[in-house]
């Protein structure tokens, strides 16, 4: 993924509206935006920008089926978001696990 790329992910992740509709996507399965639209208290034009930042990060993908617009959760960029941050929780776990060996050579005091 391309730093442009990524950096639109990061973005439209940063929000608390659209990382939600990914969360329905992704336990609901693909819905149409007016079943999307139920779950929000804003207007549907508002919907329809964040799901527009999130078809522009690769994030959701829609189709049309008549009238209706189908959106469907696109995984892979989560999962190159999870490629980069995985040397960094490498990184927190072996100082954490460092810190609990440092933590357990510590004599305990006694409870007086």
């Amino acid at each position: 993924m391309s730093a442009p790329d990524q950096d639109r992910v990061f973005a439209a992740l940063a929000n608390a509206t659209r990382r939600e509709v990914l969360r329905l996507l992704r336990d609901d399965g693909p819905q149409p935006v007016q079943h999307l639209a139920e779950h929000f208290e804003m207007s549907r034009p508002s919907l329809s920008e964040h799901l527009k930042v999130l078809r522009q990060a690769g994030l959701v993908s829609e189709r049309r089926a008549g009238r209706q617009r189908i959106y469907r959760l696109e995984a892979a960029p989560l999962g190159e978001v999870q490629d980069w941050l995985g040397p960094y929780e490498r990184f927190w776990r072996a100082k954490l696990a460092g810190l609990g060996e440092l933590l357990d050579r510590i004599p305990h005091e006694e409870a007086q």
